[in-house]
């Protein structure tokens, strides 16, 4: 079946304009993840750092697997925009938003199994286990304003309304930071003072992101009238959204999985890898939110040209994100390699960890180099709603990581565990590349 083409030109100014806000707003998140371990870390015991690393890492796991809310709300509404999508795809942020709150509230109902079911996972010593714990009843209040979020991000992204989400973002992370210093500082709140001003982050962006949605539609009333029960719960658009969104999250799980294992076995080797690995692991998430403003590009606009159904447009976003993407990760490789240990330092005054994280510093520093070709065909993938390559790409992925890491850990022990997360990354770009190739001409009609 023939569609109809809506021809339009991609340039680099228009990665850029997608690119900019939204690093600019992703580079807050590990920022504000930075503040917290800061804030903690100088307190001066690794007991309560390793309940915080561990809390967030605990909550990006749990969270990712509700990410599909995100990524596939985006990819769906750049899509409706490529094809001129009268509504701009507001069925699909609508759908995405009422999964999100039955998933929040079914998370916080469930806080007691989820809390076992990440201690066995994560085997804390027992001082760490208190901190997590404490960490962990406050920050689930905030799992149904952070899904809503995941959606509305989406949405905003999507329509490649990058200074809004940018906005939104802010909003959500300094928030956080500010409160989490007078919480901790100011209340002597301690672990969950930073966790509640998560939460608070949180609530504020959600109640900002739906006000706005409304007033793109001329408020709250004339948006229903937008849209009739039988459109929300049309079968084939929930079937595909399903599709979708279950893939997406076995993807999510893989690349959690990857990461949790990371954690879990700094966690074995004592307090001081496991807060070295969590500082250093950082470095790689900056990096990963800066590529991930190339990567959103890419995913809007590969997204825009499949809805409109023009091939050009695909070809000039993938080689001009790539373009972008490498100069990048080159940059970043350096600062790192330049200036990491001066980060170490001031996120931490415990000198063992201090000590030992300087000695990882230079295999951490090249994972924005390796992980750039994985970032870029995230997005890529993503707009072109190619949730099956996404999904075995990952799963193979981890197979690879879970297969390497043993014996790198067994012989070259801490050293070995990074090597590890380097051919994850290198694993699900190759697989990716490679099934990208054999895919991209269906994705176009004559």
């Amino acid at each position: 079946m023939t569609r109809p083409s809506y021809p339009f030109d991609v340039r680099s100014r228009d990665v850029w304009a997608i690119a900019l806000p939204a690093s600019v707003a992703f580079i807050t998140e590990p920022l504000a993840g930075l503040v917290d371990i800061t804030v903690i870390g100088r307190q001066g015991d690794a007991a309560l750092l390793g309940g915080v690393v561990i809390g967030a890492l605990v909550f990006d796991f749990i969270f990712s697997l509700a990410y599909f809310l995100r990524i596939g709300t985006a990819g769906l509404t750049a899509q409706a925009i490529g094809a001129r999508d009268a509504r701009d795809g507001l069925l699909h942020v609508v759908r995405a938003i009422g999964i999100a709150v039955i998933v929040g509230l079914g998370m916080i109902v469930l806080q007691v199994p989820l809390l076992d079911l990440s201690r066995l996972a994560m085997a804390p010593t027992p001082a760490v286990a208190d901190a997590f714990a404490t960490y962990f009843h406050v920050r689930i209040w905030a799992a149904p304003f952070s899904l809503i979020n995941y959606a509305l991000l989406g949405w905003f992204y999507g329509r490649a309304a990058a200074k809004t989400g940018m906005l939104l973002q802010l909003l959500i992370h300094i928030t956080n930071i500010v409160l989490s210093v007078g919480l901790v500082y100011g209340l002597g709140w301690g672990v969950a003072g930073v966790a509640l001003g998560t939460v608070l982050g949180q609530v504020a962006a959600a109640g900002l992101g739906l006000a706005l949605l409304a007033r793109h539609f001329g408020g709250a009333r004339r948006l229903i009238g937008l849209m009739t029960p039988a459109e929300l719960l049309h079968g084939h658009a929930l079937k595909r959204m399903f599709g979708l969104s279950r893939d997406l999250m076995i993807r999510s799980l893989a690349l959690m999985s990857a990461y949790a294992w990371f954690a879990a076995q700094g966690s074995r080797m004592g307090e001081v890898p496991l807060g070295a690995n969590a500082i250093l692991l950082n470095f790689l998430m900056i990096s990963g939110f800066f590529l991930d403003g190339i990567a959103q590009a890419a995913e809007q606009l590969c997204g825009k040209a499949v809805g409109a159904n023009w091939r050009p447009a695909y070809e000039s976003a993938y080689g001009l994100a790539f373009r972008w993407g490498t100069l990048l990760a080159l940059g970043l490789a350096i600062v790192w390699f330049l200036g990491g240990w001066f980060l170490i330092d001031f996120m931490t005054t415990s000198e063992p960890v201090r000590e030992y994280a300087r000695g990882f510093l230079w295999i951490a520093a090249l994972s924005s180099l390796t992980g750039m070709p994985a970032f870029v065909y995230d997005g890529i993938l993503v707009g072109s709603t190619l949730n099956v390559v996404m999904r075995n790409g990952m799963v193979l992925a981890l197979a690879i990581f879970l297969v390497s890491v043993i014996p790198l850990q067994a012989g070259l022990g801490n050293t070995g565990l990074w090597l590890a997360i380097h051919i994850f990354f290198v694993a699900r770009s190759g697989f990716y590349w490679w099934a990208l190739e054999r895919k991209k001409a269906g994705l176009f009609t004559a």
